[in-house]
This record gives structure tokens, C-alpha cells and sequence, in this order.
């Protein structure tokens, strides 16, 4: 969301800059124009009044100075005039020793005038005939103040626009936020899901996310539906195979087949590896895993009802304890954990003398889990082979030696590790280290 939000701030700020800097300038430009336009009509009125202040007089053509604006006998004023006869010319007082300088043709010139002081010039020609003789009156005005009036409108536009741009990205991250909360929430609750916190996603919401959440929820209906008939396909197929397969394992251990021990034995050297191959199968194929959220494991509710199980098959006295932080939740699959989790003890409990106990912590990059026991534990160069399928240290014990690899199997579908280590209490620790689901 982050990224949507960064490049929309972008693109909106790239836009904005470059419509405001096309409107600013084009802004100036016609603006300036306009007042040029406006200036050359008080120029052009300036020069007609400098011919009606053409007189005739005792030496010929003279200049009625009466009729003059005060600005022309002001030195530097910056108004300025200057008349071209056909063989002299005058200038106005305004110039002092400054000359104006003659256009090329009439109207106004585009380009502005080095004039007295470093002031910049608009200049305008207009031809007349008087008096039986070509005239050229060029009236100029300082065009500086213009030009400082547009550098401050300029400085003043780019601070009320800077402003405006901020004001305009701020509004835009609010609605931008705002449209997008939808969505935000929306993965908010697919991370619920993976963690196992809900099933479903809240169908209230905007009506262009509907169509998105409605085959969302679909798809983990489905998911879960499909995932509740296989497990319960494979709990019917191992009930249905158990009981054939204890059928062959009883009848090649019994009378009939004792004058053939050869064939008896290779008999039930096959039978049992078919046996431990269906359960390492069936348990490996019903593991949950992460294909769909399903209920949190709750330790408060969960382990307490697992450690009276235990106690009622492997006797009152052993002393089952666990340690955990109250209200802690595990996000994996119920029925996974209580698998492993029953392994474990179950593993513990046959070996153990009078205590058993198991622990669960949170990490700072996921969870540790650690069952011990006070029995005798397990020599460290034999540790390696317990993971092996069917492999029993102890053949007075029962069981098939499958718990560890089923654990283990369990513990590498989530991306976790375990380890054998010696307890303190005497026996066996079993460390298991599962990483958080990543969202």
C-alpha cells in the first residue's frame, strides 16, 4: 500500500509541477503582453500630442513647450521623446545628454532599449506628415518597474504555489488513505487468516471489493472442504488397511506357517514395513501444513485435556507439568500440534520414570518447544537414530519407532528444527524451533 501511496504522490506532484509551471509562465507571458498593449496605446497618445505640439513659428517649426508633460523637462524621469526632421532632430530635457535611440521602422519595438541610468525602454515610432514635411516622433517609458513588479509576482506565485502543492498532496494522502483503507484492512484480515485468527474475510465492504472477497471466502470454503474429506478419506483408507494387515501379521506368526520359519520371517519383515510405510503416509499426508488457516491451538485449553490423556494410558504416577505464558496462542493447525504434541509426550511418557514436562516460549523470531523427561535418556552418537523410520532403541518397549519420524515430518512442513539434547532433569530434551508464518 505503501508503494500505491508513494507513486501516486509522485505522479501527482510531477503533474502539478509541470500544469503549474506551463500555467505560470503562460500566466506572465499573456499578462505582459496585455500591459504592453495597454502601454503602447499611452505611447502612441504621448506621440500624438507631441505633433499637435508642433507649431508654426517666426524661424519655422517650433515646439510649444506648454503643451508638454512635466515628466519629458524631468532629468532621467523615465519618459522620453525624440523628433527627427528630415535634416536635424530634438529630444526632451528628460534625457540630458542621453540620447534615445532612432528605430529602424515605425511601431513598437519588441525588444526593450538600453537607456539613461541602465533603465530598459519600450520604445515606439510613429511617422506623420506636417507642415509639408516628413516627421518621426519616438516616445519611450521605463519598462523597469514592470519588470521588478513581474520578478516579485513571480517570487509571490512560487511561494502560494509551493503552498498550495502541499496543501493539495496533503488532502490527496488523506483520500488516497482513505480510498485504500479498504484494502489495507482486507490484508489485515488475510494475515488473520494465515495466523488462523478467522476463517473467513468480513464481506462489508466498498462494492468494488466485493466481487474480490466473495470468491476469497469461496476459495477457503472450498479449500477447507476439500481438505476435511481427505483427511477423512485417509482416516477411512488406514482403518480399513489396519485391520488386513493385522490379519496377515497374526497368521504369519502363527502355527501354520512354524514348519516354514524362512517364509515366516520374510512375511513379517515385509508386512511391518508395509505397515510403517501407510502410517508414515497417511500421518505425512494429513498434515495440515499451511494450505489453509485453521483453528489456533490455545495451550490454556488444549494442553491440560492432553496431559489427563496421557496420565489415564501411562498411569497416575508420572507428573505431567507444562509451563507457558497464560492466554498464548500457536498459528498452526490444531489437530498438527496435537499430533505432535501427543508424539512428544506419549515418547516421553513410556520412557520416563516419574516426570514429564513441557514447555513452550515465544521467540523473538517464532516459538520453542521442549518436552523432557527424567528417564534415561539417549546417549548422544544414538540421538542421530531415532529420526529413522521404525528404528526402536529399546525393543522391550512398545510402539513401532514411528513418534520422532512423524514429529519430524510435522516440524520440516513448517520450516522448523529439532534437536535432541540431555535434560535437566535427567533424560531426554527435545527442542523444537518454529519460525513465525510469514505474512
Amino acid at each position: 500500500m505503501r508503494s500505491i501511496q508513494r507513486r501516486l504522490s509522485l505522479g501527482l506532484i510531477s503533474v502539478m509541477v509541470i500544469v503549474g509551471l506551463v500555467l505560470a509562465q503562460t500566466s506572465l507571458w499573456l499578462f505582459e503582453m496585455g500591459l504592453q498593449r495597454y502601454l503602447e496605446s499611452g505611447l502612441r497618445n504621448d506621440s500624438e500630442n507631441l505633433l499637435v505640439a508642433l507649431v508654426r513659428g517666426p524661424g519655422g517649426v517650433q515646439l510649444d513647450e506648454q503643451r508638454l508633460s512635466p515628466a519629458y523637462q524631468r532629468p532621467f524621469s523615465g519618459h522620453y521623446f525624440r523628433i527627427d526632421f528630415s535634416d536635424h532632430h530634438w529630444r526632451s530635457r528628460s534625457l540630458w545628454d542621453q540620447e534615445l535611440p532612432q528605430l529602424p521602422q515605425a511601431g513598437l519595438q519588441g525588444n526593450l532599449q538600453l537607456g539613461p541610468e541602465g533603465q530598459q525602454l519600450l520604445v515606439l515610432r510613429s511617422d506623420y506628415k506636417r507642415f509639408g514635411q516628413s516627421i518621426s516622433i519616438s516616445v519611450a517609458q521605463d519598462y523597469t518597474p514592470v519588470r521588478e513588479s513581474f520578478r516579485l509576482m513571480r517570487q509571490v506565485g512560487l511561494v502560494l504555489g509551493l503552498a498550495a502543492l502541499l496543501l493539495i498532496l496533503i488532502l490527496q494522502r488523506v483520500t488516497v488513505r482513505r480510498a485504500l483503507r479498504p484494502l489495507e484492512t482486507a490484508r489485515e484480515q488475510i494475515a488473520q487468516l494465515q495466523q488462523g485468527q478467522r476463517s473467513q474475510l468480513d464481506t462489508q465492504v466498498p462494492v468494488e471489493l466485493e466481487p474480490l472477497v466473495a470468491q476469497i471466502n469461496h476459495l477457503l470454503a472450498h479449500t477447507e472442504d476439500s481438505l476435511k474429506r481427505s483427511r477423512n478419506a485417509l482416516g477411512n483408507l488406514g482403518h480399513a488397511l489396519k485391520t488386513p494387515l493385522a490379519v496377515l501379521l497374526s497368521v504369519a506368526s502363527s502355527e501354520q506357517l512354524k514348519d516354514q520359519p524362512q517364509l515366516a520371517k520374510l512375511l513379517r519383515e515385509q508386512l511391518q514395513q508395509v505397515q510403517q510405510r501407510l502410517n508414515r503416509e497417511l500421518n505425512r499426508a494429513r498434515l495440515a501444513g499451511e494450505t489453509l488457516p485453521g483453528a489456533l491451538f490455545d495451550c490454556d485449553s488444549e494442553l491440560p485435556g492432553l496431559l489427563a490423556t496421557l496420565n489415564m494410558i501411562h498411569g497416575e504416577h508420572l507428573d505431567l507439568s507444562y509451563h507457558v505464558r497464560p492466554g498464548l496462542q500457536l498459528p498452526w493447525d490444531r489437530e498438527d500440534l496435537l499430533e505432535l504434541l501427543g508424539n512428544l509426550l506419549d515418547n516421553a511418557c513410556k520412557w520416563a520414570d516419574a516426570e514429564v514436562r513441557v514447555s513452550i516460549d515465544e521467540a523473538p523470531h517464532g516459538f520453542q518447544l521442549r518436552v523432557e523427561d527424567d528417564g534415561p535418556g539417549i546417549p548422544e552418537a544414538q540421538r542421530t537414530q531415532v529420526f529413522s523410520r521404525g528404528t526402536r532403541l529399546d525393543e522391550q518397549t512398545d510402539g513401532h519407532g514411528l513418534g520422532l519420524g512423524i514429529v519430524r515430518d510435522i516440524v520440516e512442513v513448517w520450516g522448523g528444527t529439532l534437536q535432541l539434547h540431555e535434560s535437566e532433569l535427567g533424560g531426554l530434551k527435545v527442542l523444537i524451533e518454529l519460525p513465525r508464518r510469514q505474512v
